[in-house]
């Protein structure tokens, strides 16, 4: 009697006793990662989101703090020498960034934020009201706000 695979009764029972031929690579495969260096590379992803935003956010930064950590992160992005595991460029290349590419985008960034920081701020005043007695409260007023928006 046979089945569909052409063997009989017998040949398909003693099949089953039988070694199963596995190439060495067929067997490593089994216990190989999916996703070659997935863990490290989220590593490497988080240590460069860090970095942007320890960038962005310690741009401006008045305290002894923050100007340090914006500094250790500029240093960190601008330095071509990459020879250790997690330079600027071996995180870029690993990720699949173009590190030069990063370094130009975060410096005009970081201009283009610089630049509308130090901007003056104009206020137009208008000329006191001289007259009646109500005009004078309302000069005091004004020159009680203007107090206000020059000390700011």
């Amino acid at each position: 009697m046979s089945y569909e695979t052409g063997l009989s009764m017998e040949e398909r029972v003693t099949s089953l006793f039988q070694p199963d031929t596995l190439l060495p690579d067929q067997y490593l495969e089994t216990f190989r990662r999916k996703l070659h260096l997935e863990p490290e590379k989220k590593l490497m992803l988080a240590v460069l989101e860090d970095a942007i935003a320890c960038f962005q956010k310690y741009v401006s930064a008045r305290d002894g703090k923050g100007k340090v950590l914006f500094q250790e992160t500029e240093e960190w992005v601008l330095d071509q020498g990459g020879n250790w595991l997690f330079s600027f460029a071996n995180v870029c290349d690993t990720l699949g960034f173009d590190p030069d590419y990063l370094r130009r985008g975060l410096l005009q960034w970081k201009a283009k934020k610089l630049e509308g920081q130090f901007k003056a701020r104009v206020f137009q005043l208008t000329s006191r009201r001289t007259g009646n007695r109500k005009s004078g409260v309302h000069v005091s007023r004004r020159r009680h706000r203007l107090r206000k928006v020059a000390s700011r």
